[in-house]
């Protein structure tokens, strides 16, 4: 496709608008390659599930059996359907030129469906994932999986939907959606028996599922980071915080970080060659809240010898760019934009760049999994903010430790690959690979879940206690994306 126009100049509104929607179209890549990789995993089975002991539910998972899943009834319109949906739709997205479509969109889905798949649309039974067994019955489950795409059904009210129609619940599609997922789902006795506390939802953007997100809290939550998530509550701090963050719907306790899809091709370490740049960045100069921080840091870098801080979007020809950029680097900067994390990080991972990461809010997948700090490099934002501290710091690494950090990449790469959805990408779920880690680190998560829906049930009627992890969010009107 043909790359846009550059913006102006002057920062317009208009142009604004346009980076948000590019970055945000780049993000739209997360949840279908995530709930195409899920749902083609979660197949009910032929044969009949082993029989489940209440006594090792109440003891705690067995680590040395699989996690059990049950995939809740969902009309395949609220998920293969919603794609079939917006391969359809005849316009390009409203917020960006229509000759700015990212390069590398969510694939299609495949037009015919098997014969004998249920009624709600579940694809063609798949190799079962490693770390997973699919129960018939839900009475038999860890964890119940919710296969609504979120994420894309909030993209295509923002992108297609009336503008405006995104805030309000009339003449919403988004909304109607919502509100069938969650009026099936909380139907359902399976909710009933846990207050919805071992329901899987995927919400890759702080904007799926919005109208609902109260009635969903108690959930384990899939989410990319929890920027736009958080709000800084300064009038609850106590003297001694100088700020707290309140738990509203997200928390570490019960949700789970999971990877971005990285845009840029893996390089093998074998393809490794020379790296002249000491530090490469591209993307948007300009953000919002915690992003700030990077046009500060790019007016300190800009001009520094053998530093590349280019603007550009995932188009086509920002895409070559950032392939070429960050393969001939010895380091890829990750400053926070509008939320603490993105998909460059993985990019620079795939890229066999070692990651600066200058976000001090951030929280990383799979940790206690894999250790970043053998790969990647934190730097605090007082730190990067003086005057050539960063790039002397950078240029001072040792040689063999860089050579170490990036043999460490080459082993947790796979670690962040979803299953197979792109043309010459990885064939099969490995068992290491983003899927069954994601599973693996909501199986860790069982007992605190046991534990919560076992406190509830003896609870008496007129109990009063206060919620927590799972208060309703508060952001402000501004936080809400307008189409």
């Amino acid at each position: 496709m043909a790359a846009p126009p550059p913006p102006p100049p002057i920062r317009s509104k208009q142009s604004e608008i346009w980076k948000a929607a590019m970055a945000r179209l780049a993000l739209l890549a997360v949840p279908v390659a995530l709930l195409l990789s899920l749902s083609f995993l979660l197949l009910r089975p032929a044969s009949p599930p082993l029989p489940f002991s209440r006594q090792q539910a109440a003891s705690g998972p067995d680590r040395r059996r699989l996690l059990r899943v049950y995939v809740a009834e969902l009309p395949r319109a609220l998920n293969h359907g919603l794609l079939d949906l917006y391969w359809s739709l005849p316009a390009a997205d409203s917020r960006i030129p229509a000759s700015s479509d990212p390069d590398h969109p969510p694939p299609r889905p495949p037009r015919a469906h098997s014969p004998t798949a249920p009624s709600t649309g579940s694809p063609p039974p798949p190799p079962r994932a490693p770390a997973v067994r699919v129960v018939a019955d839900w009475r038999d489950a860890d964890v119940v999986f919710v296969p609504f795409f979120a994420t894309l059904s909030a993209e295509m009210e923002l992108g297609w939907g009336a503008k405006g129609a995104f805030r309000r619940k009339e003449g919403n599609e988004d909304y109607r959606r919502q509100r069938e997922v969650v009026d099936r789902v909380t139907a359902h006795p399976a909710w009933r028996r846990s207050g919805g506390r071992d329901h899987v939802f995927v919400l890759t953007d702080p904007v799926a599922m919005w109208h609902v997100r109260k009635e969903i809290a108690p959930a384990i939550l899939l989410v990319v980071d929890f920027g736009g998530w958080y709000k800084l509550d300064s009038n609850s701090a106590s003297s001694n915080v100088s700020h707290m963050i309140q738990h509203t719907q997200v928390s570490l306790l019960k949700d789970v970080i999971v990877p971005y899809t990285h845009l840029l091709p893996t390089m093998h370490l074998s393809e490794n060659k020379d790296r002249p740049t000491l530090l490469y960045f591209k993307g948007a100069k300009h953000r919002h809240r915690g992003g700030l921080v990077r046009e500060k840091l790019w007016d300190l870098m800009v001009n520094e010898p053998d530093v590349v801080m280019e603007e550009g979007y995932p188009n086509a020809t920002g895409r070559e760019q950032s392939i070429k950029g960050m393969r001939t680097s010895e380091f890829c900067l990750h400053p926070a934009g509008d939320t603490p994390t993105s998909c460059r990080l993985f990019d620079a991972v795939a890229s066999l760049c070692i990651p600066v990461i200058v976000s001090d809010e951030i929280e990383l997948p799979f940790e206690g999994m894999i250790d970043y700090t053998e790969f990647a490099i934190f730097v605090s934002v007082n730190n990067a903010m003086r005057p050539k501290w960063l790039t002397n710091y950078l240029r001072n690494v040792p040689r063999q430790q860089k050579d170490e950090f990036r043999r460490n990449m080459a082993h947790v790469q796979p670690i962040f690959e979803y299953d197979s959805i792109y043309p010459g990408r990885m064939a099969s779920a490995a068992q290491d690979g983003a899927v069954n880690h994601i599973w693996k680190k909501i199986h860790q998560k069982l007992p605190m879940i046991q534990e919560a829906v076992t406190r509830e049930k003896r609870k008496p009627d007129g109990t009063s206690i206060p919620l927590r992890c799972h208060l309703a969010v508060h952001l402000n009107q501004s936080d809400l994306p307008s189409n």
